[in-house]
């Protein structure tokens, strides 16, 4: 029985943060809650540490939760003159590990979020096991992915998103946020509450969001099996199988490009499986984030 409900850890995210980690360009929005081996949760674009309340009480019994939301995103300090993109983010992944002195941690991360925690820790003595939540692959861009990617460089698109993202019906559509989940009614309710209405109504989070997307270099992908080689702790893949913008027969490729994991596929999910489905993927990442087992 989870320690934790559902409506208390959302209001965590209502909360304002329990401290600012200074990473060098902005400052870290941090929370923490649980008790147990130490986890880091490293949010995807363009969402920040909320997007993990639902998986929050099915953890917090078992490991120690640190989540943050990353500089331009959530809670975070920034301003105009912060640098935000990926390669920012992964470097901040770093000195959180640090700040925090997470000597024996393990990294959950989901979509980006997933693969900045690959590029920050591989080969880093400090990691304990990952759990990787429907996340970027070797294998390349899926065409719904690099159809998202196409976008970032028209004019006005800061605005472009910011309205579309306000139309309850307009987004829905499948070439907008429409299938990112396989239950569209997602897209409403604490899913705007935390990240569509402020896209929005926030020109400063907006325009921190597309500085992110334009800062995205096919090279973190292109380099991911090599990366993949140099993680030797146990790695414990989690995928909706109705993902399209990480194909779930590409997730299975991914298995052998490291040297220690397994895919739990979570049936009837989409992009973010541990929202429509968190007990499940609880279930499988739980294993992994205590003792390094891996669920098949």
């Amino acid at each position: 029985m989870p320690s934790l409900s559902r409506s208390e850890a959302a209001d965590i995210f209502r909360r304002p943060p329990q401290s600012f980690l200074d990473v060098g360009e902005g400052e870290v929005a941090y929370r923490r809650v649980g008790s147990g081996p130490d986890v880091l949760f490293v949010h995807g674009w363009p969402v920040s540490g909320a997007t993990w309340r639902t998986l929050l009480p099915y953890l917090v019994p078992h490991v120690t939760c640190h989540v943050v939301d990353l500089p331009g995103a959530g809670d975070s300090r920034f301003s105009t003159a912060t640098r935000l993109s990926v390669a920012q983010h992964i470097e901040t992944v770093r000195r959180v590990v640090g700040v925090l002195e997470l000597n024996s941690v393990a990294l959950v991360g989901h979509d980006s979020g997933g693969m900045i925690a690959r590029h920050a820790m591989a080969d880093d003595p400090r990691l304990r096991a990952m759990g990787m939540v429907n996340t970027e692959q070797p294998h390349g861009l899926s065409w719904r992915f690099k159809s998202f990617l196409g976008l970032r460089n028209v004019p006005g698109f800061a605005m472009i998103l910011g309205w579309l993202v306000g139309k309850p019906l307009v987004r829905r559509n499948r070439f907008i946020l429409g299938d990112a989940f396989a239950d569209r009614s997602l897209l409403e309710g604490e899913f705007d509450e935390f990240f569509l209405r402020p896209l929005n109504q926030m020109p400063e989070r907006r325009n921190a969001a597309l500085r992110v997307l334009k800062s995205f270099d096919p090279s973190h992908i292109s380099d991911l099996k090599a990366v993949h080689a140099r993680i030797d702790a146990p790695v414990q893949l989690v995928w909706g199988d109705k993902d399209p913008f990480f194909p779930l027969a590409w997730a299975e490729e991914m298995v052998d490009t490291l040297p220690n994991a397994a895919l739990k596929v979570i049936p009837g999910a989409g992009l973010f499986s541990h929202e429509e489905r968190p007990a499940e993927v609880a279930a499988a990442l739980i294993p992994v984030l205590t003792t390094g087992s891996l669920t098949i």
